[in-house]
């Protein structure tokens, strides 16, 4: 089968949850069939290159992702257009990430001149409220070409429940539209990696960005007497993040490591540390998480209404849930510092690419 994913960012040009899981699954399709990435284009040279198994086309010249600490709207618009060269591509189902939607009606057009199925990966459904909150009155075009986008896919694989729930509750998508499959991970791979040489006691890793919510973390941070932050990942969020560092006196605590070239770098310090800290207010799935936990380390995350990462904990097997406020996080951190006989990889074999691979196979082959 010749399968087309398309996706503005990907591992290892871009770092995170998302990226890494479109390289891997382009990685883990590639074994069984004949798999071309379309992204833009982030490497010297020619405009299709094979990496990994599958084939990577860059349809348009890099851009960056963020501007004034914002999703860079130009870029979306930029890389949507460049997306209709997809009517000159040939392929037997095309499979779409659902950020930043403006590329999603030539993936549509392709679709149905080509009479292929349309099937978009939805991560997290922003709704009104949120695209307001972040764009003030402009917010409301935001929500409408997130409504608009979600009536145009055959299917839709949402990465977890709350994202299908979100889905039919905030875009009024019918449910039988939607299939769950969960975001995946290299459990084997994962077990190889050896524990990084330098340690920490808490660690976190992904963007820097103000959901993320690493100032209220680095507050937790002060309350805990000589205890080691390692903060893994870049954003818009940085320069901010270290000037409270220095306000607060903990330039030897906490340390920022910016975005690290290696993945398996990045579970080696995770390996290397006590626990894993993901404070974040907004996640549509927290892979994240279920990595900290294959590497044998507790989570600590949020109990925000928008956090879908918090029902991947088991209250206190795998981690803990906390509220967003500094005195209870540094409270839990320290009671995750306390604590032994942790059960976390038993809650993550569900999540193995052997097993999650075939749903994907399934949702293809239709």
């Amino acid at each position: 089968m010749k399968i087309a994913l398309i996706s503005d960012s990907i591992y290892p040009y871009n770092k995170g949850g998302k990226e890494t899981r479109s390289y891997e699954l382009a990685s883990k399709l590639s074994k069984n069939n004949d798999v071309h990435f379309y992204t833009m284009k982030f490497w010297d040279g020619k405009e299709a290159i094979k990496k990994n198994g599958f084939y990577l086309h860059g349809i348009c010249k890099e851009t960056p992702l963020y501007k004034k600490n914002r999703r860079n709207i130009w870029q979306g618009i930029k890389f949507g257009i460049s997306s209709f060269k997809l009517l000159g591509e040939d392929f037997d189902v095309l499979d779409a990430d659902h950020m930043v939607y403006f590329h999603l009606i030539p993936s549509k057009i392709a679709c149905m001149i080509k009479r292929k199925p349309f099937v978009v990966t939805w991560h997290e459904v922003w709704g009104k409220d949120y695209w307001i909150q972040y764009m003030g009155r402009k917010g409301i075009l935001g929500y409408f070409m997130e409504k608009l986008s979600s009536k145009l896919p055959d299917k839709i694989i949402a990465v977890s429940e709350k994202t299908k729930n979100d889905l039919i509750k905030n875009l009024k998508v019918h449910s039988e539209k939607i299939v769950v499959i969960p975001n995946a991970i290299d459990i084997k791979r994962i077990e190889k990696i050896k524990p990084s040489k330098e340690e920490s006691d808490i660690i976190f890793a992904g963007r820097l960005l103000s959901h993320k919510n690493v100032d209220v973390l680095i507050k937790a941070v002060s309350k805990l007497k000589n205890k080691r932050l390692i903060i893994i990942g870049d954003g818009p969020e940085r320069e901010s993040l270290e000037g409270l560092t220095k306000e607060l006196g903990l330039e030897k605590n906490v340390i920022f490591k910016g975005f690290i070239e290696k993945h398996e770098d990045v579970l080696g310090l995770i390996k290397s540390s006590k626990v894993f800290v993901l404070p974040s207010s907004r996640e549509g799935f927290g892979i994240s998480v279920i990595e900290a936990n294959a590497c044998g380390k507790p989570v600590v995350t949020v109990n925000e209404k928008d956090n879908a990462s918090k029902y991947l904990i088991k209250n206190p097997k795998n981690g803990f849930v906390c509220e967003l406020d500094e005195d209870d996080l540094a409270n839990v951190i320290r009671k995750s510092l306390g604590k032994k006989n942790w059960e976390t990889k038993k809650y993550v074999e569900k999540y193995n690419w052997d097993k999650i691979i075939k749903k994907f196979e399934g949702v293809y082959w239709g």
